[in-house]
């Protein structure tokens, strides 16, 4: 895949010179902040999948080419680089945007332009309840990854588990899961701590958890932050489980661990990706190879997956590809083989997969399932 840089804006797809051509679609996203790790992870497996569609000439001849701009994980620079995606740069949908709040407010945006976004890298249920008429989820939401994560603890013999969680809306999303899987084991949580997003400070609230001699926590936030959470309770000598999210299922955030990762429990929304039981996978792992990338991670499952979706979209709206008829499109998804998991769209559902299940970090530093 050709991918030029130019005045801020990456393009990925297809030349410059045909641009004009091309099926914009625009992506805001974390490439540097906190988030970034997952990110370009995610931005690589999206990546593999549109260089495979444009290979094979594209969608009604039609190279797709997205254009991404950094946002540094902040919500204000992310509505703002959607303006510049949706008035200037005339982008057909969105992609992949990465947090909570971030994608919360380009929702009245979305709708201001009548705009389809696809694949948000959020699993917070706000976003899914109501229904907001143009944003496609993909990945399953993080409450259900959060009440499954608490059964398993609960049916392994643990009782005392706490939650520190990132004082935002996805934190308070994740939360609210873990009220639902405590509610449903017949629990109280053993604490509830929180985090500043920005700056977070664990020297006080780390030895307090460690004097509540918890069996679990549950740590919920993205990205360095979570690394540093998890860091900070290994330092003052908690040594039982810790459970974190899907959206920290990177190789990035297994390296950031160090020698600390091997043990962390990690939820995941999608199927592993060394499984050469689910299509999805095997597909995926022969465009990895005929593109001569290594080293494939449950965030790049995430966005070939997300980006498979996209096209899906795009070949049904083929050939009056704007945003009202991939909308309609998208609408139009039922039953949808994504390679071994089924997605179904409608009018009164955005919510897409509900693939969970759990992971650990083993002592080859790789997710195990």
């Amino acid at each position: 895949m050709v991918v030029a840089m130019a005045a801020g804006f990456f393009f990925a797809g297809v030349p410059a010179t045909t641009q004009a051509q091309n099926i914009r679609i625009g992506q805001t996203t974390g490439i540097t902040g906190s988030a970034a790790a997952t990110v370009k992870e995610s931005m690589q497996g999206a990546a593999l999948y549109f260089h495979q569609v444009n290979a094979q000439g594209g969608i009604a001849g039609r190279k797709i080419e997205l254009i991404t701009l950094d946002d540094k994980f902040d919500p204000a620079l992310t509505l703002e680089n959607a303006y510049v995606l949706i008035e200037e740069k005339k982008v057909v949908a969105l992609f992949m945007p990465t947090g909570t709040p971030n994608t919360q407010l380009l929702v009245p945006t979305l709708d201001k332009f009548s705009i389809p976004l696809v694949g948000p890298t959020t699993g917070a249920m706000v976003l899914h309840r109501p229904v907001a008429t143009n944003l496609f989820h993909v990945r399953a939401p993080y409450q259900r990854e959060v009440e499954m994560a608490i059964g398993h603890l609960v049916r392994q013999g643990s009782t005392r588990i706490g939650v520190l969680h990132v004082d935002d809306t996805s934190g308070d999303d994740g939360l609210a899961g873990a009220m639902k899987g405590f509610k449903q084991n017949q629990l109280e949580p053993l604490f509830i701590e929180t985090f500043d997003r920005n700056k977070p400070d664990f020297s006080a609230s780390a030895p307090r958890i460690m004097g509540k001699q918890p069996q679990a926590v549950i740590v919920i936030g993205s990205g360095s932050p979570a690394v540093e959470a998890i860091l900070a309770l290994r330092k003052v000598g908690y040594g039982s489980h810790i459970v974190t999210l899907s959206n920290n299922a990177s190789s990035g955030f297994i390296k950031a661990l160090g020698d600390k990762a091997r043990g962390i429990i990690v939820t995941q929304v999608f199927p592993s990706e060394r499984s050469t039981a689910k299509p999805l996978i095997q597909e995926m792992q022969l465009a990895a190879r005929a593109q001569n990338v290594t080293g494939i991670s449950p965030a790049m499952v995430e966005g070939y997956a997300s980006a498979k979706v996209l096209v899906e979209g795009l070949r049904r709206a083929a050939p009056n590809i704007d945003r009202t008829h991939l909308h309609d499109a998208l609408e139009s998804i039922r039953q949808y083989d994504l390679g071994g998991m089924e997605l179904n769209y409608s009018s009164t559902n955005h919510s897409g997969l509900e693939y969970t299940e759990l992971s650990i970090i083993g002592p080859n530093g790789r997710f195990q399932r």
